[in-house]
């Protein structure tokens, strides 16, 4: 088949695709999955839908760009397909590829007819001329293995199409994307060119580990998306753990976000908060001294802090005489005196300290009685 010609497109099958007339529209059905999105970036993700142009999610690691494209696939109906990229990802992985196997046994499997019907040839440049002329059916639709840029392309049912972590990847690959997010269709040379059976809505998300070529910002609509602040945290949060406190919810937030603001490699992330506040809640009631071993702040910083040098900036910080005063700063045994065991006090604090006081107040406390 000629590179030019188009393959036909197939009748298409039913769907149960959902789309959003309003932003509103975009936004409960997003909170319906779990997912609260920001007023600025709602309005975004629905001209990317409306306007049919891919979305370029550009942020730190961490701050719900993967998730925001699950939750609109979920939320459309449509399903989810996901190129996940890294160094070294090539056509073959991104596109399609072949299937030399089972093309070496279908050629096994004609070889005997195929001798047959040359050996009458007079000469072998003939028989060579002749063999060319014959259409063996190698390169078909039957051994093309879709990899995820096609098989959106080729789906008939509609989709959403998660580009992750595009920025991993060279802007050789990028180039090879352009055709996709642009034309919406995809070149096969040996086959023609497969047009776009149902219009997949492209969302591509960048951790700004290096720029993007203008060549692919052009083609799509952009959005920056940073860290929520901390009363959409603590939103975001409860919702995805529900069964955790709101006084809990709010001292971890409180502590990731002081986090942040530290040169660390790796800020924690949403998720990480989320796994955190589960872990906090759990340890509400603290073991007895002679069980404690080692500063009890690990248990959480563990779930926040994923390198080691971070975590030597955080006990520094943590640790340090002009470090901002608070909840996080207050001993277990200053909190165990309370007057009323399990009174909850304005702050959130229970009589046996506020969560994080509890994961991380014991060990303060007992470097302040060193001193």
């Amino acid at each position: 088949m000629p590179e030019s010609q188009t393959l036909p497109t197939p009748q298409l099958l039913p769907s149960t695709q959902t789309t959003f007339d309003t932003v509103d529209d975009l936004t409960e059905a997003l909170r319906g999955q779990g997912y609260l999105i920001a007023d600025d970036l709602a309005v975004v993700v629905h001209l990317a839908t409306l306007l049919d142009r891919p979305l370029l999610l550009e942020g730190p690691a961490g701050v719900g760009k993967t998730e925001l494209a699950k939750s609109l696939a979920a939320a459309s109906g449509r399903d989810l397909i996901r190129l996940q990229c890294y160094e070294g990802l090539d056509e073959s992985r991104a596109l399609y590829e072949w299937d030399y196997a089972r093309q070496l046994l279908h050629v096994q499997m004609l070889r005997d007819r195929i001798g047959s019907e040359l050996a009458a040839e007079p000469s072998l440049s003939a028989a060579s001329a002749a063999l060319a002329r014959t259409d063996v059916g190698v390169y078909t639709e039957d051994f093309l293995v879709p990899r995820p840029l096609l098989a959106a392309i080729r789906s008939a049912t509609p989709t959403v199409l998660l580009v992750d972590e595009i920025d991993r990847t060279d802007e050789s690959m990028e180039a090879v994307m352009l055709e996709v997010l642009a034309e919406r269709q995809v070149t096969v040379p040996e086959l023609g060119t497969f047009t776009a059976r149902s219009a997949p809505w492209v969302v591509l998300t960048s951790n700004d580990t290096r720029e993007l070529s203008p060549a692919l910002k052009r083609r799509c609509l952009h959005f920056q998306v940073a860290y929520p602040d901390a009363d959409q945290e603590r939103r975001i949060v409860g919702v995805r753990a529900p069964e955790v406190e709101d006084s809990v919810i709010a001292e971890v937030v409180e502590l990731a976000r002081r986090l942040r603001d530290l040169p660390l490699r790796k800020s924690p992330s949403i998720a990480e908060v989320i796994d955190a506040a589960r872990a906090a809640s759990l340890l509400r009631d603290p073991l007895p001294d002679d069980d404690r071993s080692g500063d009890t702040r690990r248990p959480l910083l563990s779930l926040l802090v994923k390198f080691g040098t971070d975590l030597d900036v955080v006990r520094r910080e943590l640790d340090s005489d002009t470090a901002p005063s608070g909840r996080l700063r207050e001993g277990a045994h200053a909190a165990r005196s309370a007057a009323t065991p399990g009174s909850v006090g304005a702050d959130g604090a229970t009589a046996t300290g506020s969560v994080t006081a509890t994961a991380f107040g014991a060990g303060r406390a007992r470097s302040n009685g060193r001193r």
